[in-house]
């Protein structure tokens, strides 16, 4: 057992190698999965203010999303789900989320929706009871015999405010389990958005959606999009380490620097709809980051895999990871003298370097 398991503890415990959730936890964990390239944030800075005017006791995270009050603009990423094992992560996400008030999103349902008996790992309503719950299905299942029924049980099953597609095409290319029919989804989305009577958006898994997109999106009824952009796991590397099919694996190793940079995405994504729901995801840091990604016109911002090691370890180590993005986040801002996050989402003081 190497180091990452022992800190892991009893949440993580050995399983068949076949349980494809509990196996993308343990690659997350265990090995070099991050993208090649950087998420963009790197990119800009904040012009610091000496005078910021501002209690930094009184500075405040609340803030909106798509009409709900939130206590901070802070997401909990989708990211499992489906076992007994990764069933007490999301637990664990969940409760920590009602504690610090971040929105929190759960792994793709589909098995859970194909299989009743591991709909309890998805639930994390009751964990959960006053933030935003994102439930989450892929949206290529859409062509695979999932229709609005399935996307209404997905909703049910995690106790969901709202629904996320994910898109995650590389991923299903080097997946052994792929499915790969991406042809005609946009008109399949457009199908749930009308029909489902929660907010549907859709994110991609790593690799960013670019402003072209977006439009295409929201264009056809999608209430938001999680840019979720490249800068942070690399979703073709994960697939690489599972792969036993040694050309699946050099191809794999061949996209670890595709994708668009997060910050990138955000900027794309604002300039072509500036009120649609937007969330920054892929590869943020810490607070600083979740700053300039709000600066940069993200309602949300989401963390993942930097918060996953923290879930598996303890309750502790969790809340102190959540407390740390707050501050540094609150500390940012007092920095340029943004008393909330309006005023963080108006300021000019973040510049391009």
């Amino acid at each position: 057992m190497n180091e990452k398991e022992t800190e892991a503890g009893s949440l993580l415990p050995e399983v068949p190698t076949g349980e494809r959730k509990i196996e993308h936890v343990r690659l997350c964990l265990d090995e070099e999965v991050g993208s090649g390239i950087t998420s963009g944030f790197e990119q800009y800075r904040f012009r610091h203010n000496a005078l910021p005017e501002t209690d930094f006791n009184a500075i405040s995270l609340q803030t909106e999303f798509l009409g709900t009050s939130v206590r901070t603009p802070l997401l909990i990423s989708s990211m499992t789900g489906g076992s007994a094992a990764t069933g007490a992560i999301n637990a664990r996400l969940a409760t920590a989320a009602e504690r610090r008030g971040w929105a929190i999103g759960v792994g793709s349902i589909r098995a859970a929706v194909e299989k009743e008996e591991l709909a309890s790992t998805f639930h994390v309503r009751n964990q959960a009871p006053s933030v935003p719950v994102i439930a989450n299905l892929g949206a290529v299942q859409l062509n695979y015999g999932f229709a609005t029924e399935s996307c209404k049980r997905a909703v049910d099953i995690a106790g969901a405010d709202m629904l996320v597609l994910h898109l995650n095409g590389l991923q299903e290319v080097f997946q052994p389990e792929g499915n790969t029919n991406f042809s005609g989804l946009l008109t399949r989305i457009e199908t749930v958005c009308r029909e489902l009577d929660v907010p549907v958006g859709v994110k991609e898994v790593g690799w960013g959606i670019d402003g072209e997109t977006a439009e295409r999106l929201y264009g056809v009824g999608v209430a938001f999009i999680d840019v979720a952009g490249a800068g942070g796991t690399s979703w073709s590397q994960v697939e690489k380490f599972r792969s036993k099919d040694a050309v699946r694996r050099a191809a794999a190793e061949a996209f670890a620097g595709w994708g668009i940079p997060t910050a990138q995405c955000i900027t794309e994504v604002r300039e072509v709809s500036p009120h649609g729901g937007l969330i920054g995801s892929g590869g943020l840091q810490g607070g600083v980051d979740a700053a300039k990604a709000l600066a940069l016109g993200a309602d949300l911002v989401g963390f993942g895999r930097s918060l996953l090691g923290a879930a598996v370890a303890s309750e502790a180590e969790l809340d102190a990871s959540l407390a740390r993005v707050e501050l540094e986040l609150r500390t940012a801002m007092f920095g340029i003298g943004a008393a909330d996050v309006a005023a963080l989402r108006s300021t000019r003081r973040l510049v391009r370097i």
